[in-house]
């Protein structure tokens, strides 16, 4: 991770949750239909690896990569 590319955490009330509800939680999606192009075209790396499984389920600790944004998932206590 470098300066330019600040991590923030998006937190979720359980867990799993798919990829594509975290890029809407996350901003970086306006809507559902948008995220799943996103994840669909190879832009969304999961834990450092490119991820093309919309419904990818994500749990707390994972790292999340898109359009310079990192996000970690963290389950709110």
């Amino acid at each position: 991770m470098t300066d330019d590319n600040p991590q923030s955490i998006v937190e979720i009330d359980a867990e799993p949750i798919e990829l594509y509800k975290v890029l809407k939680l996350a901003d970086i999606a306006q809507s559902g239909g948008e995220a799943k192009c996103i994840i669909a075209d190879g832009l969304v790396l999961v834990n450092g690896e490119v991820e093309t499984k919309k419904r990818k389920k994500i749990v707390s600790g994972d790292t999340i990569e898109c359009e310079g944004i990192t996000v970690q998932i963290r389950v709110r206590q």
